[in-house]
């Protein structure tokens, strides 16, 4: 991640930044109104630090957001390089679920964010779509996918996720679901 006029981090301003997003997604999942100074101080970093990096409450939900949705979609290149297009993929559903739960448990905080008048807009689905594409153009080549399955196609089947609780036990329901989904797009695969 870098800074907003383009210079890289340093190693350590960039841990910091890595440190202060993943403690306040875990604090922001828990209460929307977890004070900043809390997250601050249990990433280990100062006020100052904290506030150079995020000068507002709207500032840090907006980047969690958006970092973790970069990551969910940074993995699909990653998991293709490792894996068949068909595993990569049903791989990848399962990073998205967990994104889909933080999401979930974010959601407060992120309508807090975006509601109020002049804030910014909550960033779109872009990244992910893509890394859907990319994941479904790979194992429809292979011939272990239906053809012709878009990744607006993708994002409606999986529109699922966000009925789940993300309170309580959501993996098995999740599991289910996807596993639901794959064998939809599995059926009527030309290698199969």
């Amino acid at each position: 991640m870098q800074q907003m006029n383009d210079t890289p981090l340093r190693s350590d301003a960039q841990r910091n930044r890595e440190r202060i997003l993943e403690v306040a997604l875990a604090e922001l999942t828990r209460c929307s109104q977890a004070p900043l100074s809390v997250i601050a101080r249990k990433a280990g970093v100062g006020q100052g630090t904290f506030y150079r990096n995020f000068p507002n409450r709207e500032a840090l939900v907006l980047e969690i957001y958006r970092h973790e949705m970069q990551q969910v979609a940074d993995s699909a290149a990653q998991l293709l390089e490792c894996r068949e297009p068909d595993r990569a993929l049903r791989e990848w559903m399962d990073h998205l679920a967990r994104f889909a739960m933080a999401k979930a448990g974010l959601a407060d905080a992120i309508r807090q964010a975006t509601s109020a008048p002049g804030s910014p807009a909550k960033p779109g689905h872009t990244p992910v779509i893509d890394a859907a594409e990319l994941l479904l153009r790979a194992a429809e080549e292979a011939g272990t996918i239906r053809p012709g399955v878009t990744g607006d196609d993708f994002l409606l089947a999986i529109g699922g996720l966000w009925q789940i609780d993300p309170r309580g036990d959501w993996e098995p329901a999740a599991t289910r679901l996807l596993d639901l989904i794959m064998d939809g797009l599995r059926a009527g695969a030309p290698g199969r």
